[in-house]
């Protein structure tokens, strides 16, 4: 079994027209930087193209079943149990010609000299033949998920999407990816920014696609992205919105429950409106803890949790007896006179919280221990 300084991984789908394009200019690099490397083409084709790349010397092998995400995945396994592990770095880019592999270089240089874990190859700030990629991708779609990306994460990039990559061997073994589809390319990138790795991008060359049609599917693949990127972001999907949530319910609550004025009168519709914000702020809160637990981004002590569980009996206990003292005043009123309704609904939003906040601290306890074993 020969080692290897560099392994590029293409996946492919009746490419039989660029396959062979593609693995001569791999392959010419390789000479170029003298590093012994392999192709290795993830292919589930109907064509001729897994018979051309082994001809032209590339390991071919057949995931068992499709997708973008997965190909890689099977590819990888496959490279780090042939060799053993992986070798010093990894190239990733599609075999449809679209990118320019004599650019190689360009991506490899970073991680030679220890600049970067992981380069991206950005399409956006190099050139791109005219027609290359759609009008709605280039100016909507690719702008605004990388836009996402780098509010969430923090990745600095310009093209998150961008399928020609590089990265060292050692910084591949640390990522956990788990993908099956085109948020592959967004999941690569969250998790190199969780794991700390350095992240840089180099600009390259970007052509049309001559071979076969294109595999992509704008509106859903455009939505495993942004899904992915929200359920790996409990922040903003949950934290910060619970926190408006609960925010503005208060307001509206102690307005209609003070009379303050706000523009308008405040009353019974207004306090049932910051209940409900409340309430519905406290679960979207909870949800963020749990995700963060389960991502690995937030540990919860024991004595943390024991500290909620007070928290909640005690919120539950105010909002008891005030309960009891409204019942109780009407009960000595002979059942005529209820205190106002805005006091109740304040009561009862206490009580609720109480107890979403005593029952949600076991669950936070189980998940935190579930995690730790």
């Amino acid at each position: 079994m020969r080692s290897v300084d560099i392994a590029v991984v293409l996946p492919s789908k009746n490419e039989e027209e660029t396959i062979g394009i593609c693995i001569s200019k791999i392959m010419d690099v390789f000479k170029e930087l003298r590093l012994r490397g392999v192709v290795i083409v993830a292919d589930n084709s109907d064509d001729e193209t897994p018979l051309i790349a082994r001809e032209m010397g590339a390991d071919v092998i057949t995931p068992d079943r499709l997708g973008y995400g997965y190909a890689y995945r099977y590819a990888f396994k496959y490279l780090k149990e042939k060799y053993g592990g992986y070798p010093k770095y990894v190239v990733i880019g599609d075999a449809d010609n679209t990118y320019d592999f004599s650019e190689m270089p360009k991506l490899l240089k970073p991680l030679m000299s220890g600049e970067a874990d992981v380069v991206i190859g950005s399409r956006l700030r190099g050139w791109m033949e005219v027609g290359a990629m759609p009008w709605l991708h280039r100016y909507v779609g690719n702008p605004l998920l990388t836009w996402f990306l780098n509010l969430f994460f923090k990745a600095g990039i310009s093209d998150a999407h961008s399928g020609f990559r590089a990265i060292t061997g050692e910084a591949l073994e640390k990522l956990e990816l788990r993908s099956d589809g085109m948020e592959f390319a967004s999941e690569m990138l969250v998790e190199a920014v969780r794991k700390g790795l350095r992240v840089g991008e180099v600009p390259i060359s970007y052509y049309r696609r001559r071979g076969s049609r294109s595999k992509l599917s704008s509106l859903s693949d455009g939505w495993r992205h942004l899904k992915f990127m929200l359920i790996n972001t409990p922040k903003h999907l949950y934290i910060y919105p619970g926190i408006s949530f609960i925010t503005l319910g208060t307001i509206l609550i102690t307005a209609a429950a003070l009379r303050i004025h706000l523009g308008f009168s405040p009353g019974i519709h207004t306090s049932i409106a910051g209940s409900l914000l409340i309430i519905s702020g406290l679960q979207l809160i909870f949800f963020g803890l749990f995700t963060s637990i389960l991502l690995g981004e937030r540990n919860m002590q024991s004595p943390t949790i024991e500290k909620t569980t007070a928290i909640g009996i005690i919120i539950f206990t105010i909002g008891l007896l005030w309960a009891l003292q409204i019942g109780w005043e009407w009960v000595n009123s002979g059942f005529k006179n209820l205190p106002p309704i805005i006091y109740s609904i304040s009561c009862l939003t206490l009580i609720a919280v109480g107890l979403q906040i005593f029952f949600a601290s076991f669950i936070l306890k189980l998940i935190a221990e579930q995690r730790r074993t």
